[in-house]
């Protein structure tokens, strides 16, 4: 019989699967006997039968919760309505991934009228108690009914306004009855059914929901985002209730055992008095440091400051920890590894392995590859910053970055804009869960409310994104989408600027400068080379990019782009003389001229290369890339080309292809015109060879695209070579050179062993590979592939994640049939999936020598090939 319910004393830290992370973490500081109110938790597979039977809580499930109900009753004492020791309840979520903010939680569950009556006397605090009241009336409507928040917060407001009240803890008691009166109004008004009065009615409810809330559409989004998979459900933990919001010597808050923007060692946290925890998560206080609280409860702090050492020791990394304090009482309600920026990351790891906490192995697995991109970001000229409007000098530096574009004021409009392809920058007085898509969408957050702790914060930390908090000094009206600053007011479409390093916010936009790398950067990402098998290339052909690649290290270059050298103004007039000529003759002399252009491309490659190896892809693809559209286009170029209008379209007609992507391109058009490849050979090994004779020593690669057959390969390769030791005789000379292909027709994969015994070297082409093998157009699939991945019929976009059931086996057995027969082919991937942390990690359990992506995606592939190699050992 399956087990659904474990009471926290029965679970441990490695239940997470079963118990979610927050269930099992409750269990672990339980079992380390730490303050942790009593409580069980539902498993995840309760969850998921819940979701695939119709949304049903079983009979079986039932009957273990009402056992579970009466243990937690003899344990604590308390039960539901008791007159003199009422048992009050969370309900809170907790899946194995952490997701903060996106599902649903509901706090002092068990109130009703009666027993709202009960707590009042029993704590002789008629305020406190009706304050719990209210809560539980807006968190249980908006969770369990749908009813938007506004419908409770608009009357909550404008009452504090009506009666002059500046603070949510200065309400009278009678005042909050009349609220709490009010509210079960709305019940009736919005979903025209009474707020329950059966505490386990409530209960069931409550769960109902919160496995519910596993399938909202922010928990999805989210999901996503951090490639989370949909299928693992999530918990439900039910805690008795402890109370932060009964007075000034009770509080709630959040901590993190080091500082998660920086990785700095002190303890890191805000907390409020007189509070519950949704308070200091949803930024609708501004809370205070956790420092503050030494003054305040010296005893509580320094019991808290040892839980938060103890915990950090024992699970070995840094942890966020929520807690309450009742009456100077301290529990600890929640402990898990905390979300960081990629900086503090690095740090964290770096100072474990210094103190002997970790090996380097562990901070290799301890560091999301995701997050290398924070270190990445940009930030603001510091010239361009003196003499620039503040619109906000005391926000909280949330998340770091420098970010820059229009002012929006809601998710729905940040989302638009964004597809619209503007930068823009989210405003709100606090984020709330529902605003994931225009979080994720925007460039930066802003929020007048709210901690380092808030929900903007730790989702924008999540994310990378820049963020600052806190800024009070601002008035963000959302109704009338206009911000009123000391200085003036800006109003929604005006241009600011967000330094999420230090919580400025500047009116304008303001130039960057890019990020310096930390020495704990430059020394983890050393023990990641060193743990790695794979090597790491860069995609680039232009001087900036290769100088960003080999400044993270990369081993080379897996992908110069030819065809990225055309695209200049007198380049393309060449080209399309080439393209356009209806002779030899003609061709020719534009080959010529072509021809200076790539000797001066490739000798700048080849310097900044060095010894390292330089694959250099052949032109590619189709012709009608290079053609122009317009007729004002069209003119012009027949004007440079001394044709008629007539003439060219008529050229024009003749050369286009009902396919391109299938047609006239890559080895096909060599085959057609071989002068091409062998203009390029010679732009190559000329420049290799001038080098040469500067003493440098270079290795190149020549890359002949889209083979599909073995003869296409054989007779360019003889073009190639032929071409070269002409270039050699001629200058009595010899370079060192390979010859290989991009592996991108299925068919290639097919014949692999055959193409090994022909070529040097094999790169995968991903892209085109995924595009050939689904029959998807890369360039279209974009209009279903979201539908396809809502829908489970795919898992992920073949084009950003590698399919291992159907395109990972054809590369599996490539590289099988061609190290069969060439033992020592070295084999890559040069394709965008050649940066993607989960495709290299299948990529590294192959025999393939190397993966190949942009520049500022060299990092993340090696930290991604030294986890792989780290997990596999």
């Amino acid at each position: 019989m399956t087990k659904y319910i474990y009471a926290f004393e029965e679970g441990r830290q490695s239940m997470k699967d079963l118990l979610g992370g927050k269930g099992a973490n409750l269990s672990e500081m339980m079992r380390l006997g730490l303050p942790v109110p009593n409580g069980f938790t539902i498993t995840t597979e309760a969850c998921i039968e819940y979701l695939k039977q119709g949304e049903t809580l079983s009979d079986e499930l039932l009957a273990e919760l009402e056992t579970q109900l009466k243990r937690l009753s003899d344990t604590t004492g308390k039960a539901f309505s008791a007159d003199d020791n009422l048992l009050l309840v969370s309900v809170r979520s907790g899946a194995k991934i952490s997701m903060p903010g996106m599902m649903d939680t509901i706090l002092n569950l068990g109130l009703n009228d009666d027993n709202v009556e009960k707590l009042a006397r029993k704590t002789n605090d008629p305020r406190f108690a009706y304050d719990c009241y209210r809560r539980l009336l807006q968190m249980f409507g908006q969770v369990v009914y749908n009813i938007p928040m506004a419908a409770f917060d608009e009357y909550f407001n404008e009452f504090k306004q009506e009666h002059g009240y500046t603070s949510d803890a200065a309400i009278s008691a009678d005042h909050l009855q009349t609220i709490c009166s009010h509210y079960k109004e709305v019940y009736v008004e919005e979903v025209y059914q009474a707020f329950p009065q059966n505490p386990l009615n409530q209960l069931r409810a409550a769960i109902e929901a919160v496995f519910k809330s596993w399938n909202n559409d922010r928990a999805r989004v989210y999901r996503e985002l951090n490639e989370i998979p949909h299928d693992i459900g999530t918990a439900v933990n039910v805690q008795e209730m402890v109370f932060g919001n009964s007075g000034d010597k009770s509080g709630t808050g959040v901590a993190f055992t080091r500082n998660p923007s920086t990785g700095e060692n002190v303890l890191y946290g805000e907390y409020l008095l007189n509070a519950q925890g949704e308070d200091v998560v949803a930024g609708i206080r501004t809370p205070q440091k956790i420092s503050t609280l030494n003054d305040q409860m010296p005893d509580v702090y320094q019991q808290f400051v040892d839980v938060t050492e103890r915990l950090e020791a024992h699970y070995k990394d840094m942890q966020d920890i929520e807690f309450t304090i009742e009456n100077e009482k301290l529990y600890i309600l929640q402990t898990r590894n905390g979300k960081r920026t990629a900086k503090a990351a690095m740090k964290i790891a770096a100072d474990m392995v210094e103190d002997g906490v970790l090996s380097t192995a562990d901070a290799i697995a301890k560091v999301d590859v995701r997050s290398i991109d924070q270190l990445l970001h940009p930030a603001f000229h510091p010239a361009a910053l003196a003499h620039t409007e503040t619109i906000s000098t005391i926000g909280l530096p949330a998340s770091p970055g420098a970010a820059t574009g229009k002012v929006v004021f809601s998710a729905a409009d940040a989302k638009a804009q964004a597809a619209a392809g503007e930068k823009v920058i989210l405003m709100r007085p606090e984020t709330s869960p529902e605003d994931i898509e225009g979080m994720i969408a925007a460039e930066a957050i802003i929020t007048t409310h709210g901690g380092m702790t808030s929900h903007a914060a730790v989702v924008a930390r999540g994310m990378g994104k820049c963020c600052v908090t806190g800024c009070s000094d601002l008035t963000i009206n959302t109704k009338e989408k206009r911000v009123i600053y000391p200085g003036g007011t800006i109003v929604e479409g005006d241009i600011v600027s967000v330094d999420g390093s230090t919580g400025r916010v500047y009116l304008g936009e303001l130039e960057t400068v890019s990020a310096e790398h930390t020495p704990e950067f430059e020394q983890f990402m050393e023990w990641a080379a060193d743990a790695g098998r794979l090597s790491v290339r860069m995609n680039a052909e232009t001087e900036a990019d290769i100088k960003v690649g080999y400044g993270f290290n990369a081993a080379g270059i897996g992908l110069v782009r030819t065809e990225h050298m055309f695209f200049g103004a007198e380049r393309l007039v060449e080209m399309r003389r080439f393209i356009l000529s209806s002779t030899q003759d003609e061709r020719q002399q534009a080959l010529d001229t072509i021809l200076k252009y790539q000797t001066e491309d490739f000798e700048a490659i080849f310097k900044l290369s060095g010894d390292r190896p330089t694959i250099v892809r052949l032109l590619d693809p189709p012709l009608h890339e290079f053609l122009p559209h317009s007729a004002e286009e069209i003119e012009t170029v027949a004007a440079q080309l001394g044709l008629s209008s007539d003439k060219l379209t008529e050229r024009m007609k003749e050369l286009q292809e009902v396919n391109p992507m299938l047609g006239h391109r890559g080895c096909r058009l060599a085959i057609t015109y071989p002068e091409l490849y062998e203009m390029q050979a010679e732009a190559i090994i000329s420049s290799v060879i001038r080098l040469k004779s500067q003493g440098i020593e270079c290795q190149p690669e020549i890359m002949i695209p889209l083979v599909a057959t073995v003869k296409e390969f054989t007779e360019l390769k003889a073009v190639i070579h032929n071409k070269v030791q002409a270039l050699e005789a001629a200058e009595n000379t010899s370079v060192s050179y390979l010859i290989g292909t991009m592996i991108e027709t299925p068919r290639a994969c097919l014949i692999a062993g055959q193409l090994a015994e022909e070529c040097d070297f094999f790169s995968f082409g991903t892209n085109d590979l995924t595009q050939l093998t689904y029959g998807f157009s890369r360039d279209d699939a974009g209009k279903f592939i979201g539908e396809y991945i809502d829908r489970g019929i795919l898992e992920v976009d073949p084009f950003q994640t590698l399919d291992v059931a159907g395109i990972g086996q054809l590369i599996k057995l490539t590289v099988e049939q061609a190290k069969a027969v060439k033992p020592a082919i070295k084999i890559g991937v040069c394709g965008e999936l050649g940066g993607d942390a989960k495709s290299i990690q299948f990529f590294n359990q192959l025999a393939v020598d190397y993966v190949s992506c942009s520049p500022f995606r060299v990092p993340g592939a090696v930290l991604a090939a030294a986890q792989s190699q780290v997990a596999a050992q």
